[in-house]
């Protein structure tokens, strides 16, 4: 569970599906690659940090003892997978070593993927929701969100980037038609009408 919250260990995984979009999915793995930058920049940086500001609720760890999983630093970090994690129960030193607990990004950040994999790629892109599924249990699992926090960021993640998408698939329309009308002739649309 520790390691799959810790987005260090699948940096190289990341790194190596994003080069494999942009060059070897065309003009859909380019656009997606495009409006996942921008949607984790709104939905992961922006909205999560105000609502954490806002709400500023407190975590598990931060107001009850909890099991906690710690991983074994090491470099490059995926060697941590092949060492002994360590294991201890939450005390005062960690009452103020996280932020606010609402709404969690790890959930953002993986859900606003999915909805967008599953726009963009449907014959395959919703498998993602098992990941990110899977990234939700382990917040609950290590005791940085309350199981309420999870899934209210669920809903909220999922609806903010439709909404986001949304925009921005009509503003590719009113300006890929007046600035790009070839690219905007075989491209009409940036959501859909994928293969993989």
């Amino acid at each position: 569970m520790a390691a799959l919250s810790n987005v260090d260990i699948w940096k190289p995984v990341i790194l190596l599906l994003v080069l494999y979009a942009l060059i070897f999915r065309g003009f859909k793995g380019r656009a997606l690659v495009c409006c996942v930058a921008i949607a984790l920049f709104v939905t992961g940086n922006l909205t999560v940090g105000v609502l954490k500001t806002f709400v500023d609720r407190r975590r598990p760890k931060q107001v009850q003892r909890v099991r906690m999983v710690e991983l074994q630093a090491a470099r490059p970090e995926f060697l941590t997978l092949f060492r002994r994690p360590t294991i201890r129960y939450s005390s005062e030193r960690d009452r103020n070593r996280s932020g606010p607990s609402f709404p969690s990004g790890h959930v953002t950040n993986n859900v606003t993927i999915a909805v967008l994999l599953a726009l963009f790629f449907r014959r395959w892109g919703w498998l993602y929701f098992f990941v990110a599924a899977a990234i939700g249990y382990s917040r609950i699992y290590l005791g940085a969100h309350w199981p309420s926090d999870v899934l209210a960021t669920i809903f909220l993640a999922a609806g903010e980037t439709l909404l986001l998408i949304a925009l921005i698939e009509a503003f590719w329309r009113w300006s890929a038609a007046r600035w790009a009308p070839e690219v905007f002739a075989r491209h009409p649309r940036l959501v859909g009408d994928g293969h993989l």
